[in-house]
């Protein structure tokens, strides 16, 4: 005949619900059914603890309340995590963020305000024909992303082509 398995959990530990606790030791967070560890990560990985959070969550082993309760976590936090399990699984915490890309500087634009400046054009007067803000593409001069090659009278350029 089986026997039931008593909740009985090692001292120290967090109840999470009346079967499954939590312990954090020496940096590593351990999660308990009974006396059974059942799965353990670092403290500081957060990615990891959104996974597992989630996976209580879904499973029914833990309700989003109770979750919140012990961790001290936001309800849209879960909400988030519990949303990446579903859609795309453990793998989904782990998969490398897309990077924003260039918005308005493209490598075309980029070129063109290269060859307008090596020109001698004033630079208020590309980034206004461009429709760029003034500050973006001086930020992106600081920068390194355009190159400002200056000729060497490209001030005289610039003043002559403003006389009549």
């Amino acid at each position: 005949m089986p026997q039931m398995l008593l909740p009985m959990f090692p001292e120290g530990v967090t109840y999470i619900t009346s079967l499954l606790a939590f312990q954090c030791e020496k940096g590593v967070v351990y999660y308990f059914n009974g006396m059974m560890p059942i799965f353990q990560h670092d403290k500081d990985d957060l990615q990891t603890f959104k996974m597992i959070i989630s996976q209580f969550y879904l499973t029914g082993v833990a309700k989003q309340a109770e979750i919140e309760r012990a961790f001290g976590v936001s309800p849209i936090m879960i909400k988030r995590a519990v949303k990446i399990y579903r859609e795309e699984g453990p793998a989904g915490f782990y998969k490398e963020k897309k990077g924003g890309g260039p918005r308005v500087l493209k490598p075309n634009v980029i070129q063109e305000i290269e060859n307008r400046l090596e020109q001698g054009d004033d630079l208020k007067t590309i980034a206004g024909e461009l429709n760029l803000k003034l500050d973006t593409v001086q930020r992106a001069i600081k920068k390194g992303i355009i190159k400002k090659k200056l000729q060497a009278n490209a001030r005289v350029n610039s003043f002559v082509k403003k006389c009549p």
